[in-house]
């Protein structure tokens, strides 16, 4: 029971995270984007998805990276 309580606790604390960068990202980065490349407003969907993905891949990396294998 410790270890499952252990891994909701790293969830939570991942998607925490995960907010946390989305906010910075959706208030700081994608505003800079917007005012360098203008033609991103037309497709900003494809921007947050783009965005989304490579968060998710960061997070999931960074979760398998610290729990790392379980030899039994």
């Amino acid at each position: 029971m410790g270890e499952r309580l252990k891994v909701f606790g790293l969830v939570a604390l991942l998607g925490f995270m995960a907010g946390i960068i989305a906010q910075l990202t959706a208030d700081y980065v994608i505003p800079a984007l917007l005012q360098v490349l203008p033609a991103l407003v037309q497709i900003r969907f494809l921007v947050s998805g783009f965005a989304g993905a490579c968060l998710t891949l960061v997070l999931i990396s960074v979760w398998a990276y610290i729990t790392g294998p379980t030899d039994r």
